[in-house]
């Protein structure tokens, strides 16, 4: 369990907001993407049903139906303005499907989805159980789930730079891999395989880095996040701060990404919720189930 809480309604205002800027922003995302659509080569079938889960402005979605043409492929995403803006993102002879929806509550039958695809949006739920359960709900068995996250040290100069300023969570903070690959194994998910890389991007003043931020929509929705205006004096503190760690001429900035896929567990595996197990099966395969019992 995650020591922290995201605000749900900030998270989808702050990525509604950025709508119309993101895609001036996201190299990074961008780069990323290319990562996980290359390793959609170890999922051997044809998809039917495709899911691209916090699919911002589409761009990784146009990309899956570029890959499955024949598929139905679906951008779920938080934000309506992020799907409007994805609109344009979507062929006229490859289009795909666009529903607001929650990573926590997906709109789509058990065991339905071919490929679930993800890419930098699970970060913004830290309840792992709850994520990866929803996860193995929608997977057919033997589907692939493929995502990518944001770990702990991410903008870990401009967290160390507010800590100098005040004593106030000004960054978001994100989960660690070993954490993320255990919740994976907690809801079944099988044959979980799970890297990190770490991107240094670069950034001529530290206001940059938070004008990126703001462009991506990715401003700190900490539930305990300081409310109102942060004052002059330590913004200023703030900015001197990282100002001092300036290296070549540039200010860094750091991106730890995890990137994981792993597989829908078998029918009528079970997971866990709460404290018990719950295991599923088709009402098909539940009939002429029972055996009778001989009296003795």
């Amino acid at each position: 369990m995650s020591d922290f809480h995201f605000d749900r309604r900030q998270v989808r205002r702050n990525f509604g907001r950025a709508a119309g800027t993101y895609e001036k922003h996201d190299a990074l995302q961008r780069e990323v993407q290319s990562t996980l659509i290359e390793r959609l080569d170890v999922f051997p079938q044809v998809p039917e049903v495709v899911l691209d889960v916090g699919a911002g402005t589409g761009r990784g979605t146009a990309a899956l139906k570029k890959k499955y043409p024949k598929a139905k492929v679906i951008a779920m995403d938080i934000a309506l303005p992020m799907l409007k803006q994805a609109k344009q993102n979507a062929a006229w002879l490859k289009p795909f499907s666009r529903v607001v929806a929650d990573a926590y509550t997906l709109p789509v039958p058990d065991h339905s989805v071919d490929v679930l695809f993800s890419n930098l949006c699970f970060q913004w739920c830290e309840d792992l159980s709850r994520l990866f359960a929803e996860c193995a709900r929608v997977l057919k068995p033997g589907g692939l789930l493929t995502f990518s996250s944001l770990g702990p040290d991410t903008l870990q100069e401009l967290r160390a730079a507010w800590a100098t300023a005040d004593e106030q969570a000004h960054v978001a903070r994100f989960l660690d891999i070993h954490d993320i690959g255990d919740a994976m194994l907690a809801q079944g998910l099988k044959d979980p395989v799970l890297f990190t890389e770490r991107y240094t991007l670069t950034y001529p003043t530290p206001r940059a880095v938070l004008d990126e931020l703001r462009g991506l929509g990715a401003n700190n929705a900490d539930a305990d996040r300081q409310r109102g205006l942060t004052g002059k004096q330590h913004y200023r503190r703030m900015l001197d701060a990282y100002e001092a760690m300036r290296t070549d001429g540039t200010i860094p900035s750091t991106w730890e990404v995890v990137t994981a896929h792993a597989w829908g567990p078998p029918e009528g595996q079970s997971r866990r919720e709460g404290s018990g197990e719950i295991a599923s099966f088709s009402i098909d395969k539940l009939r002429g189930s029972r055996r009778k019992t001989p009296f003795s």
